[in-house]
């Protein structure tokens, strides 16, 4: 969680001084759903994530300098420096990248997971959207999919409570997320999704259960972003109290708490810190000194169907 941080805070300051292309979408504040989840998943797991997904991308143990490398629009990026912020991914940890488009991923791990079940893996797929995705057609046909032929996937929504800059309670009919799920068949579950040892246990239970063959899981975790919708979003659409009533149910300050409890010594947690700030601040200014891509390399990777006027005449 303290990476995940460190190397947000680290690229919203890259922002500022112009080093990000394009737009980033920060995650501070929901760090323990990406912790919690991807905990419990393997390498060759499967990961779909959204427009918010450094957090995600993280867990699942991509090489944050290349990550860094990705938002600059620098050679050696996870995407060649080509896809930015909302379209990072990294196939060799199972990551298949973050979506622009609001729901996308659900379909997409759909997909993904019935991959697997052809090929008889024992992998599981997990698809990570927010609260703003329920009510998009993805999300139905996705989770209507996924059960219908018992899919080995486990829908995660991070449920910040906003749909961009809009609360989500405003424009949601029904009882939300977790019981449009159920509607389908689906098993499911509501944590709080600041409790990174609640999310784990749940997590835990779910994946454990897909990967006996149970068929697709749903969790709800409910969390809270400290940022605005981007990192240039001031936010003024929410009330000053709530954001710092919030700040006080920050997921690493919390479990720093419980690991005191358990007998962890302050030094301890502070180094973790100190470690994480340290090792984002080199990776950031080694991103920064990275060269561009070559620009030959540009249609590289790019789908050639030629000429669209003679295939339709």
């Amino acid at each position: 969680m303290h990476r995940i941080r460190a190397f947000e805070e680290e690229a919203i300051a890259a922002q500022k001084d112009g080093l990000v292309l394009g737009a980033i979408h920060p995650s501070i504040g929901q760090e323990a759903v990406a912790a919690g989840v991807c905990a419990n998943l393997e390498t060759n797991d499967l990961l779909l994530s959204t427009h918010r997904g450094h957090g995600h991308t993280l867990a699942k143990c991509a090489d944050p300098l290349a990550m860094m490398r990705e938002l600059f629009g620098r050679a050696g990026g996870t995407c060649g420096g080509k896809g930015g912020s909302m379209h990072i991914a990294d196939f060799g940890v199972g990551m298949l990248g973050a979506n622009g488009v609001v729901g996308a991923n659900i379909p997409i791990a759909a997909g993904a997971a019935h991959a697997q079940k052809l090929q008889g893996s024992r992998q599981i797929t997990v698809c990570i959207f927010g609260d703003g995705a329920i009510n998009r057609g993805p999300f139905l046909e996705g989770l209507n999919w996924a059960r219908v032929f018992d899919l080995p996937v486990l829908f995660v929504c991070e449920d910040n409570g906003f749909s961009a800059t809009t609360r989500t309670r405003d424009m949601t009919a029904g009882a939300g997320a977790a019981a449009r799920a159920a509607s389908l068949g689906l098993e499911v579950d509501e944590v709080d999704g600041n409790d990174v040892i609640a999310v784990d246990a749940a997590a835990r239970v779910a994946i454990d259960a897909i990967r006996a063959g149970q068929g697709p899981r749903f969790l709800t975790c409910h969390t809270y972003r400290m940022t605005g919708h981007t990192a240039v979003d001031p936010a003024s659409y929410r009330p000053a109290a709530e954001v710092e009533e919030w700040r006080g149910n920050c997921p690493i300050a919390r479990l720093e708490v419980a690991l005191r409890l358990a007998g962890e010594s302050d030094a301890r947690l502070a180094a973790i810190h100190t470690q994480e700030i340290t090792e984002m601040a080199r990776i950031a200014v080694t991103a920064r000194d990275t060269g561009w891509p070559d620009a030959a390399g540009a249609f590289s990777d790019v789908q050639d169907i030629g000429d669209p006027r003679e295939r339709a005449f």
